[in-house]
């Protein structure tokens, strides 16, 4: 279950008001222990980690091939699921067309056997 949003705005200010009374006046101005915090006493990322060595071919132009096979692959696929997505539109199309005319067609092929049969019945055999 959702819990039920308050109507006025005046609910809502008593709400935030109540919320800010149990955290404190104070917490977001002032948060605990700040002033044993040393901000450069913090490590820096690149104090911890090294670097990885740049990988350089020294012709910037090998890395459009790469970049254009990238896109193409991603075009592929994106091609592929749209065409998947249409396929499987078309098949529900389909099948709801084919269930709209099953009973048509049914009845159609019921009454043209009933009419094969009376004549079949009727004619006398020689």
């Amino acid at each position: 279950m959702t819990p039920k949003a308050p109507n006025k705005p005046a609910e809502l200010l008593s709400d935030l008001e109540s919320i800010r009374a149990l955290l404190g006046d104070d917490f977001p101005d002032n948060p605990p222990n700040s002033e044993a915090l040393d901000p450069d006493s913090i490590p820096l990322l690149s104090d911890i980690v090294e670097p990885a060595p740049a990988v350089t071919s020294g012709d910037p132009s090998d890395d459009e091939p790469r970049e254009t096979s990238v896109r193409s692959a991603f075009r592929s696929l994106a091609e592929r699921h749209i065409d998947h997505e249409l396929r499987t539109a078309a098949n529900l199309i389909l099948q709801e067309v084919i269930d709209d005319f099953v009973p048509q067609i049914e009845a159609e092929l019921k009454r043209r056997l009933e009419t094969r049969l009376e004549r079949l019945v009727r004619t006398p055999r020689p």
